[in-house]
């Protein structure tokens, strides 16, 4: 794992020393994911639902060059209101450090940064993945590759539903990293419970993932990531026909203005936001709070199989 120069927030470096359960939280969520000024209220709902779970957050983020695992509420509210806030993978991490960026990480960097901090548990909405129309474009998420080398368990709503999921899947077999389902065997489409695609395997409680993750590592299964997908309940996502539709607009949308690379995501789920009249921000709270939750119970498993007298 590379050795990232990273800063500990005081809680967080008293409950890993403690060998404490923490979770680990995306930045960009904050910064690039959800509109101001909700985007800071839903970051400390988001760490309170971990706590409330019974785990330490870890948000992680990068403040004047500094990466930090463990942002304090004002480093935290500085990521969510300061202009030129820049969206960080893993290739930006250098670069940024020494121009003294301010800096959101997305799930590739914050997946290295958590597993080179010890975090073995991070908690995000979706995970990004192959683009439509990757056949002539090439367009894949930074987070596949990195999830392929990063031993860490991330609780997902699956991959955001504006993307290919079937051929995400594809990567993510030939990637090597393994998906579970949580209490399902399909997988899910992010703002919609079901994608469409089965899932080879699943597990029904935080204990039973991990134990998954012992397994992992008495087996020296290392070299990649497991994906918790963790759908919403049906009766919380957003309404299928809805979702379908404003995703044609939105695809449209894209091709007209000419939107490619990294500005594809954070375009189509402002298109999704003003299309359903704020329908799919409160569907991506909901993920994002649930995932938050699952992970922390899975952290504090895993801290009690660690030491059944913690």
């Amino acid at each position: 794992m590379t050795n990232f120069h990273l800063r500990y927030g005081t809680e967080v470096a008293e409950a890993l020393r403690q060998h404490r359960p923490v979770v680990a939280l995306e930045s960009t969520i904050v910064s690039h994911g959800l509109p101001r000024p909700d985007n800071l209220t839903v970051a400390r709902q988001i760490e309170q639902a971990v706590r409330d779970a019974g785990a330490v957050p870890a948000t992680i983020g990068m403040v004047a060059g500094e990466l930090v695992v463990g942002l304090d509420d004002a480093e935290l509210t500085r990521l969510a209101t300061a202009d030129g806030v820049t969206k960080l993978s893993v290739r930006d991490l250098a670069v940024a450090a020494a121009t003294g960026a301010d800096g959101a990480t997305t799930v590739a960097a914050t997946s290295a940064l958590a597993a080179a901090a010890g975090i073995r548990v991070f908690a995000t909405g979706g995970l990004g993945g192959v683009h439509r129309e990757a056949a002539q474009t090439f367009d894949e998420s930074a987070d596949l590759v990195a999830l392929a080398s990063t031993p860490i368990a991330v609780v997902c709503a699956g991959v955001k539903s504006i993307l290919d999921v079937g051929a995400t899947l594809e990567r993510l077999e030939t990637l090597g990293v393994t998906v579970v389902g949580y209490r399902t065997r399909r997988f899910p489409g992010f703002f919609i419970t079901d994608s469409g695609f089965d899932l080879d395997w699943s597990a029904d409680s935080p204990e039973l993932i991990a134990d998954i993750l012992a397994a992992r590592e008495q087996h020296g299964v290392q070299h990649g990531g497991l994906v918790v997908a963790h759908p919403l309940p049906t009766d919380e996502q957003l309404d299928p026909q809805l979702h379908d539709r404003t995703l044609a607009e939105g695809l449209a949308r894209l091709e007209r203005d000419g939107i490619s690379g990294k500005a594809v995501t954070p375009y189509l789920l402002a298109h999704f936001h003003s299309a359903t009249q704020g329908a799919s921000l409160a569907v991506n709270v909901r993920i994002i709070l649930r995932n938050a939750d699952l992970a922390a119970r899975i952290a504090v498993a895993a801290a009690r199989r660690a030491d059944p007298a913690a």
